[in-house]
């Protein structure tokens, strides 16, 4: 299923070599980490999630067929760092406020 799931995404996107599929099992789960450019998130999540609708539907098709629940989750790692930039500079502005 990773095969699977690694050669849609490359066909996708814009820049096919920086994507990459990790998968994690939790709880009998597997979850399928998909990380790739961040000029190319849009294009795997399509207009109104229906790009990545449909590939889960895949997924989770063809897993079921061979007796496992999975799901994709987008990593965002440069995303993560700003919104945490983001916070921060919230609390100290709100520290600046209650002084």
């Amino acid at each position: 299923m990773q095969g699977f799931l690694e050669y849609v995404v490359k066909g996708l996107v814009g820049h096919p070599d920086e994507v990459s599929v990790t998968s994690v099992e939790r709880n009998g789960l597997m979850v399928y980490e998909l990380r790739l450019d961040p000029s190319d998130i849009g294009k795997v999540v399509g207009r109104q999630g229906m790009t990545i609708t449909a590939i889960r539907s895949l997924l989770q098709a063809g897993s079921g067929k061979k007796g496992f629940r999975s799901m994709v989750k987008i990593i965002e790692d440069e995303g993560e760092d700003e919104n945490s930039d983001l916070s921060a500079e919230q609390e100290s502005d709100s520290e600046t406020v209650d002084s």
